[in-house]
């Protein structure tokens, strides 16, 4: 799990996975255009390939070749076990609401 935080800690990674949720499947030439245009984000090609050789080390990404292309799609099965752990449990656990508009503050003996 510690490998898909440090992987989730760079914005520039979360942008990648971004571009990969938006369409699925892409080459690094196609990642690094729609990067560009898309986002403003101007790295050169070495930069996105080690970007996304963090994101493959972690199972966030996977790959496939097809003659001498390489496409990159998303996995998302890495995260089960983050949302496992903290996002289901502590809704099944604390018997209340989860998410932004849950008050979870104590109030103390008074």
């Amino acid at each position: 799990m510690g490998d898909v935080f440090k992987a989730l800690a760079d914005p520039t990674r979360r942008t990648i996975l971004d571009e990969l949720t938006e369409r699925n499947g892409q080459t690094l030439f196609e990642i690094c255009a729609r990067l560009t245009t898309n986002r403003g984000l101007c790295l050169s090609r070495q930069a996105i390939s080690q970007h996304l050789e963090v994101l493959e080390s972690a199972g966030l990404v996977e790959t496939s070749r097809e003659g001498r292309y390489k496409f990159h799609y998303i996995n998302t099965a890495p995260l089960e076990p983050i949302v496992e752990r903290w996002l289901n449990k502590a809704g099944k656990d604390s018997g209340g609401p989860v998410g932004a508009g849950a008050d979870t503050r104590r109030e103390g003996p008074t």
